[in-house]
């Protein structure tokens, strides 16, 4: 289907109303007053309908152009968004990037800078995977991420410190532990503990499945992630340790944070790196430095 009009015809109908005269409308497009009026009775004719009239001294829209004009409005923007997206795939933007993030970093370190990022960028898609233990070294050395959240350094990759992460020991408090004073580790041995698994395949030596901290209950509940642990601790299924930061936007009103000799808490820091090192795209570099900038400000607050 051949189409009567042309975006550079509604475009010149965009600026016309927004600009209030063709006069005016003609300096923003950089073309004669005469070529507006031409353009505005050509697409008139094409559409059979009246788009324009005088008011004064006033070019505005009839009720017609309005109507017609609000329907052009989102292909004009969807227009503009094509000639970003084809000018930053020209400079080499990548279309895709993924992001690793460890399941104990604060979330919104990552996604309050990502917001910004796509303010920018309109063209390039963010895939996110969480990651834990040999998962998280896994994408760094296979270079599955363009950019990745690490726990300590990955060796013979640079990285930048991203936050410290404090890692708490909690349980509901229905929970036998709830009511004992002077916790000891000893404690803990007959409880049924909650951890979160390494989510890494297992495969080859480098990324054989890694386990982290006091793990000597006689009794396990292994879950995906912390969302899921959460969730067995407030339900009194066992005790666990979690990120503060998780802690700070739940309801605790059912759950306790217990004091343990020599073991209240430990803290993990967070490390950000670039897996693909010299071949990392702009649009990764761009996100990356909106990452540091946070990391900065949050460290000066």
């Amino acid at each position: 289907m051949r189409l009567k009009t042309t975006l550079d015809q509604w475009l010149t109908l965009y600026e016309i109303d927004r600009a209030g005269s063709i006069q005016a409308a003609s300096i923003r497009l950089n073309k004669s007053h005469t070529t507006l009026i031409y353009a505005v009775k050509k697409l008139e004719e094409q559409l059979g309908v009246s788009l324009v009239q005088v008011k004064g001294r006033r070019a505005v829209l009839t009720d017609d152009g309005k109507v017609l004009l609000r329907r052009a409005d989102s292909m004009l923007e969807q227009a503009r968004e094509l000639e970003q997206i084809s000018t930053q795939l020209a400079r080499g933007i990548e279309s895709q990037i993924t992001i690793a993030i460890d399941h104990l970093c604060d979330r919104s370190w990552l996604y309050q800078p990502m917001a910004d990022y796509l303010k920018q960028n309109s063209s390039t898609s963010i895939q996110v995977v969480e990651t834990s233990l040999s998962k998280t070294t896994q994408m760094v050395t296979d270079e599955l991420a363009d950019i990745s959240i690490v726990t300590l350094p990955v060796t013979n990759y640079p990285c930048e410190a991203f936050g410290i992460v404090t890692m708490l020991p909690v349980v509901a408090k229905t929970h036998p532990l709830a009511g004992k004073q002077h916790l000891c580790s000893a404690d803990f041995t007959t409880s049924c503990q909650i951890v979160v698994r390494d989510l890494g395949d297992g495969s080859g030596k480098e990324d054989a499945k890694q386990d982290v901290g006091w793990l000597k209950s006689r009794q396990r509940i292994t879950v995906d992630n912390f969302d899921h642990a959460w969730q067995a601790v407030e339900q009194g299924a066992g005790f666990c340790r979690l990120p503060e930061h998780l802690l700070n936007c739940r309801n605790m009103d059912n759950i306790l944070i217990l004091k343990v000799e020599n073991a209240e808490r430990y803290q993990v820091p967070m490390h950000l790196t670039l897996p693909k090192g010299a071949k990392t795209g702009p649009a990764a570099q761009c996100l990356y430095r909106l990452l540091i900038e946070s990391k900065n400000l949050r460290s000066e607050l």
